[in-house]
């Protein structure tokens, strides 16, 4: 069994990790704001941010994935099973399969009228709203 003192910096490092990796979501998603803003108004595009969007999107999914399953893994190492902590649970499997979604779907979207950007926008808007509530049910675990 591992030490609680190692368990307790464990949890505090994925609480860390995941806001970090939340606050990436919410940069990104601002990229994503100003691409469409520009896009729908049809102006000048500016394809260095565009270019940004998507190099980055998919390091940043496997971020959010990662935090996951290191989530998943610190709580069966401290408490056995998964649900000891039941809403963050269901929050972070709800993040973890909207990221997968929105990253299969962003893999669709090909030129500028593509049906998949508004589905992408969406689902990335409510990874964000979920996001805030995740951090807010895990700051309740960790206090």
């Amino acid at each position: 069994m591992l030490d609680r003192a190692f368990l307790d910096d464990l949890r505090l490092l994925h609480g860390s990790f995941n806001a970090i990796v939340a606050l990436l979501f919410f940069y990104h998603g601002s990229l994503g704001w100003r691409i469409r803003k520009e896009r729908k108004r049809g102006g000048e595009r500016n394809f260095g941010i565009i270019r940004k969007h998507r190099k980055e999107g998919p390091i940043f999914a496997a971020l959010g994935i990662a935090g996951y399953f290191a989530g998943v893994g610190l709580i069966l190492i401290d408490k056995g099973h998964l649900f000891q902590y039941p809403s963050h649970m269901i929050v972070g499997s709800f993040i973890a399969c909207l990221i997968l979604t929105t990253f299969v779907i962003s893999e669709k979207i090909k030129g500028p009228e593509s049906s998949w950007r508004t589905p992408h926008f969406m689902i990335g808007l409510f990874i964000l709203l979920l996001y805030i509530l995740q951090m807010y049910l895990g700051l309740g675990i960790l206090l």
